[in-house]
This record gives structure tokens, sequence and C-alpha cells, in this order.
């Protein structure tokens, strides 16, 4: 079976997709699937390609016992078929997401984070704490671990729900 290729995707990718990333691989690994997927991350906007992951974000993580680390990258039109899902973090990267999906085949594979999170409604976006305070990371580490289990347990559902793959 081939690895389910996942590209998660925020802003500047510096925040949000970059643990979303890192939570979803990590969750994998402690639910013995972690060969299964083979998971990215990328920002809509280049403006922190080549930056680490936001030390705010990091901090909170670690202090929940997940450390990790990597580089901004920009997402490209190539993600498009390298990629079989790609998970936006919010409504408007979902938005640009669709606006640069060349055909039904790109667009099918867009979704929403909180479309897999068990609390509140699908179409809801991920917060940006950028410029926030601390409750704010805690707030978007605790919606992204919800969502990236939910993620999972979709994905490992028997059979694999093909509308998350088609």
């Amino acid at each position: 079976m081939p690895k389910k290729r996942i590209l998660f995707v925020c802003l500047g990718n510096i925040i949000r997709s970059p643990l979303a990333e890192n939570m979803f691989r990590h969750l994998a690994q402690q639910a013995g699937v972690g060969h299964h997927y083979e998971v990215d991350s990328a920002g809509i906007g280049a403006w922190h390609v080549g930056e680490p992951p936001d030390p705010r974000m990091v901090r909170v993580a670690a202090k929940h016992g997940l450390h990790y680390g990597g580089r901004a990258r920009q997402f490209t039109l190539r993600d498009f078929d390298n990629f079989d899902l790609i998970i936006a973090m919010d409504l408007d990267n979902r938005a640009a997401l669709m606006n640069k999906a060349r055909c039904a085949e790109h667009e099918k594979k867009i979704h929403l984070l909180r479309e897999f999170d068990s609390v509140g409604e699908a179409d809801v976006s991920v917060p940006d704490p950028y410029y926030g305070g601390q409750d704010g990371f805690e707030e978007v580490y605790t919606i992204v671990e919800r969502a990236c289990r939910g993620l999972l347990e979709a994905l490992e559902q028997e059979p694999v729900d093909e509308h998350l793959l088609s």
C-alpha cells in the first residue's frame, strides 16, 4: 500500500502548519501507523521561507511533550501533484489554495483541518495566534491536536474513507 501524502498549509508556515505536520506525524507514530504517511507543511506566502518555526509555538508544544524543528517553505503548484490531501488551517488559506487549483482533481484534495475536529463546526478556522498572547498558542495547540487525532482516525478507519483521497 503506498503512503498517503498529506500537506498542511497556513499563511506563513511558521506556526499552525508546522505544528499540524509534526503533531500528525507524532500521533501516527504513537499509533504504530507512521509508516502509512508522508507529511509536510507549507505557507501560502513567502514571508518566512527558510525560517524555523515560531519559538512561541515550539515552546508550547514542548511543554506538552512534542518537540520539532524544520524550515518554512512556500506552497507550489507541484504540491497538488505530490500530495493526496492538502489541509488548510483556515478559510483564507483554503480560498487561496482553491484559487491556485487548476482542475477538479486538485480541488478535491483541499480540506480544512477543522473538518476533522470533534468539537465545533467543520467550516471553522484554526485561529492564527501570531499577534496574540500565550493563551492563543495554547488554544491552537489544543485545536490542532484534537483535529489531527480526528484526521488520523478518519484515514485509518476501515475501509478508508474514499472522499478523503479522491
